[in-house]
């Protein structure tokens, strides 16, 4: 992908320690962890219907406003309709800033964006934008469709998106030509058009792959809500709020196992691979990726059906009801792997919006800014961060996963029912890690 692609992980001569250290250290911290929550958590600490505060009433009134809810709909349209005339308009060039919206601010944006105000995708997206213009202009009831959406579906039609978001990004030869993203978005845009006018809104809050990836990520962050009000939670007791659907394992698997392989496939043993085979390498990266995303998905169906269950819960349920530990690696991850690519290239994108057409103009004021590479001269800060990141995900999913066992799995298998889990973790770790020095 050029210079868009530049994800860039600090590799092990950038560590201070040798990689053996990092690894076993941040094996260490997963098993000491789950001793010390063996023996101090023995009982569930969190409840949808009674964790968090409720917030100060002017916050409260504030974001539940109809105000600030056109307000972030106006500017997110108007930002939409800006980069979409950079899309359609622009020149052919990887200095086009739709390239660096739509990869860099859009898809790596959302986490820290996310984690920082819930989830601004949904108050933010254009489909979800024109769907409720479209249902005011119809007479339609707004959020209602023409049909009930399938609860059956869950999640999967979201797994889909974001499959071919990845792929998009990851395998496709010429996925920073202008012509083959537009494509993409188009064909986005009408499925979530002609998914709302069937099955209502509720279609984009489970088949969009953006406001599902972001309502996932906002799941760490301190804000929620209970009957209607908000609350501050903290992100462990928001993210327990999680409600388990079909595909949410897919959802998750895509997204961490489609991290891993960004790693994978530009180290030395894939690259020579690739190099031996006389077939385009899109084939084998396509495989390759599927490969990681249904190994992620296999080791963590597995590893949560490797237990006792109560006769309450059916055991081929316990791995959508467990996927939500995965959230917080999948966080780790990407803050490891995408941190330099984000902080440079999105100030690089910052800049090109000033200059939509490359006609030298200015529009936002930005275009005279330059980039800090403040993180790239200081490779060790970054590559330990890279690693503490990785290490907590692991640590904060094996908490959430420890008190949703201590929930469901009955006594006598509320411990020796998360080692299974706990050993999918310790692998998750070593493998990312690996990844981690590797690259």
């Amino acid at each position: 992908m050029g210079s868009i692609s530049a994800h860039g992980l600090g590799g092990a001569k950038d560590l201070p320690i040798p990689s053996e250290l990092a690894i076993a250290g941040a094996v260490a911290a997963l098993v000491i962890s789950f001793t010390v929550l063996a023996v101090a958590w023995r009982e569930p600490r969190y409840d949808p219907a009674t964790s968090g505060r409720p917030a100060p009433q002017w916050l409260d009134r504030l974001v539940s406003s109809t105000a600030l809810a056109v307000a972030a709909r106006v500017l997110g349209m108007a930002f939409f309709l800006y980069v979409g005339a950079a899309a359609v308009f622009g020149q052919d060039t990887l200095i086009n800033p739709f390239l660096g919206t739509f990869y860099v601010l859009l898809w790596v944006g959302l986490v820290p964006a996310s984690l920082l105000l819930g989830p601004v995708f949904r108050a933010i997206s254009p489909a979800r934008t024109i769907s409720m213009l479209f249902a005011k202009v119809s007479g339609v009831p707004e959020g209602e469709g023409l049909y009930a959406y399938p609860a059956r579906l869950g999640y999967w039609p979201a797994a889909a998106g974001l499959f071919s978001f990845v792929w998009l990004e990851l395998v496709y030869p010429s996925s920073t030509d202008l012509g083959p993203v537009r494509l993409w978005c188009a064909a986005y845009l009408g499925t979530m058009f002609v998914g709302s006018a069937l099955f209502g809104t509720t279609f984009l809050a489970r088949a969009d792959p953006f406001e599902v990836y972001s309502s996932l990520v906002a799941k760490l962050s301190i804000w929620g809500r209970r009957q209607g009000r908000l609350v501050l939670r903290s992100p462990l007791a928001n993210l327990d709020t999680l409600v388990a659907r079909p595909g949410l394992v897919a959802v998750v698997a895509v997204l961490f196992g489609s991290t891993a392989f960004d790693s994978f496939r530009e180290s030395t043993a894939w690259l020579g691979v690739v190099q031996e085979m006389s077939l385009p390498r899109v084939l084998p990266d396509t495989l390759a990726l599927v490969a990681f995303s249904g190994g992620v998905a296999l080791v963590l169906t597995a590893a949560t059906m490797a237990t006792g269950v109560s006769s309450g819960t059916p055991r081929r349920a316990l791995p959508d009801l467990f996927a939500h530990s995965v959230v917080p690696i999948i966080v780790g991850y990407i803050v490891a792997h995408y941190l330099t690519y984000f902080v440079e290239y999105g100030q690089q994108t910052i800049i090109q919006l000033s200059d939509p057409f490359t006609r030298g103009d200015d529009y936002l004021g930005t275009a005279d800014l330059q980039v800090n590479y403040w993180l790239s001269m200081h490779p060790t800060f970054l590559a330990v961060s890279k690693v503490v990141a990785v290490a907590l995900g692991h640590v904060v999913g094996v908490v959430a996963a420890h008190d949703r066992a201590i929930k469901l799995l009955p006594r006598r298998h509320q411990l020796t029912g998360q080692l299974p889990l706990l050993v999918a973790m310790v692998g998750f770790t070593v493998g990312g890690l690996y990844l981690l020095f590797a690259a």
